[in-house]
């Protein structure tokens, strides 16, 4: 009831120790608390929190135009909620490498058991967008030092993701992915790779676990986990999918609204009230309110 019953500490050590395994770990994104609650209830090992999301959220693209205080809260939200490790899109620490410091420290307050910082030039831009650009090898390094210098809790994991593959190809991502380990990096995260064949060589570069995105409509072909699994892949996320299930949704109730005056048709395809209310713990709190609120007052 209320909040998770697992201390943060408790989470990073767990999620440490399952990276350790060498399985494939599944980080779908949760676009709020509740998501994030219904991703545990279905058997995922994670919870990931991406920056696209919470900017769309927000009516905004991708851009850079989020701030550290709106991660902080949206990632403290959804940490408490859910027993899971979760895992953020910390975009580039929000500046330069002092505020890449305070941005691990804030987001370590918040809950989560990590978060990735990129290479991208400051403000950076979606990903899966053309026209990135990305900052030297030099400064990238550099990022990453502060944000593992800055944690307090060892068991907090660093991802690196470098976005160099859509700037200057596959052998620049290779040398990047291995600078971004000799800065401390735990984990590699090698946005917009094309093929398992560009996974593979990745992997092969690097001797700590590898992130795949697997996110819609982008530069990346929607490989299976057992693909994944395949070859050597350890984390993969799924970041703006269940919100554009969830806007998908909602445009088709709207235009049935509109075109029929009521959304009868439409019932088989929401969640039913008894489901929202178990996801929710409602009888949790009304048997604590009934053990704690059980007095009644005598007549005068």
């Amino acid at each position: 009831m209320l909040y998770t019953t697992r201390t943060d500490a408790e989470k990073r050590r767990s999620f440490r120790k399952r990276l350790a395994s060498g399985e494939l770990l599944r980080l779908p994104g949760a676009f709020n608390p509740l998501s994030a609650r219904l991703i545990e209830r279905r058997g995922f090992d994670g919870v990931y929190v991406s920056g696209a999301v919470l900017s769309a959220d927000l009516g905004l693209p991708d851009i850079g135009l989020t701030t550290l205080t709106e991660v902080a809260g949206r990632t403290r939200q959804i940490t408490r909620v859910t027993d899971l490790p979760t895992l953020a899109d910390a975009d580039t620490g929000f500046g330069e490498p002092m505020n890449v410091a305070r941005t691990v420290q804030e987001l370590e307050d918040s809950g989560l058991a990590g978060l990735h910082i990129e290479d991208q030039v400051n403000p950076k831009r979606c990903g899966h967008l053309d026209g990135k650009q990305v900052v030297d090898a030099g400064t990238a390094a550099q990022r990453i030092r502060a944000a593992v210098d800055a944690r307090r809790d060892p068991d907090f994991l660093v991802v690196a993701r470098t976005d160099i593959r859509a700037v200057e190809g596959l052998d620049a991502t290779v040398e990047r992915a291995r600078r971004m380990v000799d800065a401390g990096a735990d984990a590699v995260f090698p946005e917009a790779l094309r093929t398992l064949d560009e996974f593979e060589r990745v992997r092969a570069a690097i001797d700590v676990p590898l992130l795949a995105n697997m996110t819609e409509f982008g530069k990346s072909d929607l490989f299976s986990a057992d693909q994944l699994r395949d070859v050597g892949v350890n984390i993969v996320i799924w970041p703006v999918s269940l919100l554009r299930m969830a806007m998908g949704a909602a445009e088709r109730g709207l235009d049935t609204l509109l075109e029929q005056g009521s959304l009868t048709d439409r019932l088989d395809e929401m969640q039913h009230r008894r489901d929202l209310y178990d996801l929710v713990d409602y009888e949790g709190y009304d048997r604590f309110d009934s053990s704690v609120f059980d007095f009644r007052l005598e007549a005068d």
